[in-house]
């Protein structure tokens, strides 16, 4: 179906307060008055001096993080607007294991799942195809560059273009500087697309929209030579994605057009959202399976199993939690099982959703019906958030479907052109 033959109006039943979250965090960004470029500093410093682990996925990781610190770095965070988890080089040089994994993950910008359709998609969003892969940072500083995962783990080092990323004589712009790049390391073509910029040639880019972030990445990115085929002093190609307005004919073009990579969804930006370490309502991601090889979960051989699987953490009182900053609970363990069965407050737990299932009322969880599987793997730092849970039952039951989300827009676009009744005086 083409974009332009859809008019029929569109309006989905709220599952969750998604929209009210999305406009929450625009307030509190605009109030926002956290020390960015410490943050950078923080990060950049942090992901280069860890000593490298060559850790397998189902294996518990031991990282001792030795912190090689970049010239004039101030160890010590400044009280401010940031938030708790967002740790200093001290303190982050003294994690292990799953906290280490954690603190990683959170230094990334982790999007919602999309299980409401946001408001003036047209007007304030970007929409862009997401590359299969493994997600890192990539930090360039001191002569080298670093990929590192979001379980804490160095992907590669390697020489790069990226400016510091290579110990060259020839390098242009100061000693001192780094980069940081938010990406994904697409195998089958061995090249990093970067689909966000987090820091360049040390200037944070943190507090800037997604608008200004995309338009430097676009304008910088290529003047390096980092987009060049691989070479002695740049063993990995960069490459930047599509980015679309997300109107009809970018959300068209991104959902059906080619692209050089394995597509893995879709990812939309709240154009006018910093970058916010963490899970963050105004970046979401889609998913369908003409756009994806993995919509539905599976288990590890993996299969689709017959229930849908949730992982939730346990908490002292013996309640059910999301990952969500504000979590939301699904259920209580009776304290007399958690005792017989050796389980403690933050561990990871696995359910499967049962013939009950879930049932929502005005946007909110009022019941689960969970059966107990067993504990995670401990490779895994995160229980499932919220927007995962039910963007995961929607596909199961009621999915939201793309010919959803063109009507969405053409009922948006119709309700801008209709024309306003003013009242004339005289």
């Amino acid at each position: 179906m083409a974009p332009h033959d859809l008019r029929r109006p569109f309006k989905r039943p709220a599952l969750s307060d998604q929209q009210r979250r999305r406009d929450l965090t625009l307030q509190r960004q605009a109030q926002s008055r956290r020390d960015a470029q410490q943050q950078a500093r923080c990060l950049a410093s942090t992901v280069l001096g860890l000593e490298s682990q060559n850790i397998q996925p189902e294996q518990e990781l031991d990282i001792e993080i030795e912190p090689e610190p970049l010239p004039d770095l101030h160890p010590e965070q400044e009280e401010s607007g940031a938030p708790s988890k967002d740790l200093d080089i001290r303190d982050a040089s003294k994690l292990k294991g799953v906290e280490a994994r954690k603190w990683f993950a959170r230094q990334l910008m982790l999007p919602e799942w999309m299980i409401d359709v946001p408001d003036c998609l047209t007007q304030d969003w970007y929409v862009f195809a997401r590359p299969a892969g493994k997600r890192c940072f990539v930090v360039s500083s001191n002569g080298t560059t670093v990929s590192r995962q979001r379980n804490g783990c160095i992907l590669h080092r390697f020489p790069s273009a990226l400016p510091n990323g290579a110990k060259r004589r020839d390098v242009s712009g100061p000693s001192q500087s780094y980069c940081i790049l938010d990406c994904i390391f697409h195998e089958p073509d061995q090249t990093y697309y970067v689909i966000d910029m987090v820091c360049w040639r040390g200037y944070s880019l943190y507090d800037c929209t997604a608008e200004f972030r995309f338009f430097w990445l676009n304008s910088k990115l290529g003047e390096t030579g980092a987009c060049n085929p691989p070479s002695f002093y740049h063993k990995y190609r960069f490459s930047t994605v599509p980015i679309y307005n997300c109107d009809q004919i970018g959300l068209w073009s991104t959902y059906t057009g080619a692209v050089p990579y394995v597509k893995d969804g879709l990812l939309f930006y709240n154009k006018h959202a910093h970058y916010q370490t963490g899970n963050t309502p105004l970046a979401l991601v889609w998913k369908d399976e003409k756009c994806s090889q993995y919509v539905i979960d599976t288990d590890s051989k993996g299969q689709v199993p017959s229930q849908q699987q949730v992982v939730l953490e346990l908490q002292d009182d013996g309640k059910l939690i999301t990952s969500d900053d504000r979590p939301v609970t699904f259920g209580c363990l009776k304290l007399d099982f958690v005792q017989e069965t050796g389980l403690h407050s933050g561990i990871l737990l696995r359910f499967a959703i049962s013939e009950g299932g879930l049932s929502i009322v005005d946007g909110k969880l009022e019941k689960a019906d969970l059966l107990f599987l067993g504990k995670v793997n401990r490779a895994r730092a995160f229980a499932d958030s919220y927007s995962k849970v039910i963007f995961q039952h929607m596909v199961r039951h009621s999915p939201l479907k793309f010919d959803d989300l063109l009507a969405s827009i053409s009922s948006s676009d119709n309700q801008q052109n209709k024309p306003c009744d003013v009242e004339m005086g005289g």
